[in-house]
C-alpha cells in the first residue's frame, strides 16, 4: 500500500513554538504530517487582547500559508473566537486553503458525539467562560462549569494530571447530567488523561488541540487510527454538518 503523500500543516497561536503544552500536541501528530508551530506577530498582555485584531491575524495566516507552502492551517485560542463574533466567517473568506479554530473545532467533535450537554474544563475566567458558554449555545450545546478557582488562567501550568483529573471528577459530582466533557486551554494539558476519563467515567472527552487536528486533517481528506489520546483521534468520526 502506498504512503499517503506528506502534508505541511501550520499551527499559529500566542504562545512560542517551545511552549511546554505544544509537547503534548506533538505526541499525536501523525508521521505524514510536515507540522510547523509559530507564535503570532503583536504583543499580548491579557487573553482579551485578541479583540478587535482578527484581521491582521487572517492577514498574517494567509501570507505564511503561502510562503511556507502548507496546505492547512490551525488558528488557535478560544479567547479570539469568542471575544470577535463573526471570526470563523471572516478566516472563511479570506483564506484560500482549509482551516481550523479551537472553538468551531471543538464543537464539530462534541457534535460527533451527539452531546448536547457538557461540562466545560477551561483555566480562563468566568467572563470568558460565559462568553464560551455563549457560543456553545448558538450551535445548541449547553455547558456547565465549576467557578473560577485559579489566581490568573496561566496558573494552571502549575497543576499536575492528578491535579487536573481530580478537579474534573469534582466539577463532574456536581454537574453530573451530562452527555460530555470539553477542555478548552491547552495550559490545562488534558491530553494523558484523556484515555483514562473516558474509560472511567463512561463519556467522551473532548480537547481543543486534539480537535483542531482531527478537524483540519479531515477537512483535508486524511483518516487516521491515533490511540492513546481520546476516542475522537481513535475512531476518527466523519466531520458532522457544519458549516466547520
Amino acid at each position: 500500500m502506498s504512503q499517503p503523500t506528506p502534508m505541511k500543516i501550520g499551527f499559529l497561536g500566542s504562545s512560542a513554538p517551545s511552549s511546554p503544552h505544544h509537547a503534548s500536541f506533538k505526541k499525536f501528530i501523525p508521521a505524514d504530517i510536515e507540522f510547523t508551530f509559530l507564535q503570532e506577530s503583536g504583543t499580548h498582555t491579557s487573553l482579551y487582547d485578541a479583540k478587535g485584531k482578527v484581521g491582521a491575524l487572517i492577514s498574517e495566516a494567509a501570507e505564511l500559508a503561502e510562503q511556507r507552502g502548507w496546505q492547512g492551517v490551525i488558528i488557535s485560542g478560544a479567547p479570539k473566537e469568542a471575544l470577535n463574533p463573526g471570526m470563523w466567517e471572516e478566516v472563511s473568506s479570506a483564506l484560500k486553503i482549509p482551516f481550523s479554530l479551537a472553538l468551531r473545532s471543538s464543537v464539530a467533535a462534541l457534535k460527533s458525539f451527539a452531546a448536547k450537554r457538557i461540562l466545560l474544563m477551561t483555566p480562563v475566567d468566568d467572563q470568558l467562560k460565559k462568553l464560551y458558554y455563549d457560543y456553545l449555545a448558538g450551535f445548541g450545546i449547553e455547558s456547565f462549569y465549576p467557578p473560577q478557582i485559579l489566581r490568573a488562567h496561566t496558573d494552571a501550568q502549575k497543576l499536575t494530571s492528578h491535579d487536573v483529573e481530580a478537579m474534573t471528577r469534582k466539577a463532574l459530582s456536581e454537574y453530573p447530567n451530562v452527555d460530555a466533557i470539553y477542555f478548552q486551554g491547552a495550559l490545562l494539558d488534558p491530553i494523558p488523561l484523556l484515555d483514562k476519563l473516558e474509560a472511567e467515567l463512561k463519556l467522551p472527552v473532548v480537547a481543543s488541540n486534539p480537535a483542531m487536528l482531527w478537524l483540519i486533517l479531515a477537512k483535508l481528506g486524511r483518516r487516521y487510527n491515533i490511540k492513546g489520546y481520546g476516542k475522537l483521534l481513535e475512531t476518527w468520526p466523519a466531520v458532522p454538518a457544519g458549516p466547520f
